[in-house]
């Protein structure tokens, strides 16, 4: 069961920074003067989401 943990994890990081990358996509289409801002944001955002989900997996690997 942890394994299977671990891969929805994954899953789930995966989505995340996809709609992250959507989204700042579309906020450089509207506004292509501030894309060095949204690109720093969605750096960090991606980062975070990456860290949280490393950490799942690595729980999710220890518990199964």
């Amino acid at each position: 069961m942890g394994a299977i943990g671990a891969g929805i994890a994954a899953l789930g990081a995966g989505i995340g920074i996809g709609i992250i990358g959507n989204g700042a996509m579309a906020g450089i289409a509207r506004q292509p003067e501030a894309v060095n801002d949204i690109r720093n944001n969605m750096i960090l955002t991606a980062a975070l989401i990456e860290g949280a989900a490393l950490f799942a997996i690595v729980v999710g690997l220890l518990a199964g």
